[in-house]
């Protein structure tokens, strides 16, 4: 069963952080909460958790994960960035939103959509999260906490527990951190293409 964590939303314990990226660097599934809703997460080379995430939301082999950073000098590893690209980064980061950009070569193909060779990327704008990355040193592979039948992710976090408690290593409680997933824009071609319409403003990319 898993561990319930309880966190200060806004000023996080950095002790209870800790043990949070100790259970990531040893292939753990955590749930945790964002500026969107709450998201399941896992270190990006522990591809046994990965499965286990792909279980706990019975998707396919192709789900599509995020790359979750700590800040804008971190997505050069994981996405190639032009300039106009840039600009809108950091006009829109840290926030409820997840761009698509093209992957590099050193991007796991576990994390990769191969059809395109894109990748998500999310810098989100919660102190938990920000705090939990800066404690892992290290980006981390996420998607939301959406179950299988549900129509809504789930967004407390002792209802998690219930749910999904026997399948997760740590529950993170953060507060209620609301229904909308993140917006997702894509910036793979030459103009951003809004996917999906969420928590972030999507006006922007209409």
């Amino acid at each position: 069963m898993a561990t319930l964590l309880q966190v200060h939303p806004t000023t996080p314990q950095a002790r209870i952080l800790r043990g949070v990226a100790d259970c990531l660097r040893t292939g753990g599934v955590i749930v945790y909460p964002t500026d969107s809703c709450y998201a399941l997460g896992c270190a990006i080379g522990a591809k046994e958790a990965m499965e286990r995430i792909q279980q706990i939301r019975q998707t396919g082999k192709r789900h599509f994960f995020t790359v979750v950073c700590r800040d804008l000098s971190e997505i050069a590893r994981f996405a190639r960035v032009d300039n106009w690209q840039y600009r809108l980064l950091r006009a829109f980061t840290p926030g409820p939103y997840t761009f698509v950009l093209r992957a590099t070569r050193e991007l796991p193909r576990r994390l990769l959509d191969e059809r395109r060779r894109t990748v998500g990327i999310r810098i989100p704008d919660h102190p938990v999260v920000r705090e939990l990355l800066r404690e892992h040193d290290a980006a981390l592979m996420s998607t939301t906490l959406l179950l299988p039948g549900d129509h809504a992710p789930l967004t407390e976090a002792r209802d998690i527990e219930a749910r999904i408690g026997h399948a997760v290593d740590l529950v993170l409680d953060g507060g209620s951190c609301g229904f909308e997933p993140s917006t997702i824009v894509d910036l793979s071609g030459d103009q951003p293409v809004l996917l999906r319409a969420g928590r972030g403003d999507p006006r922007p990319f209409q």
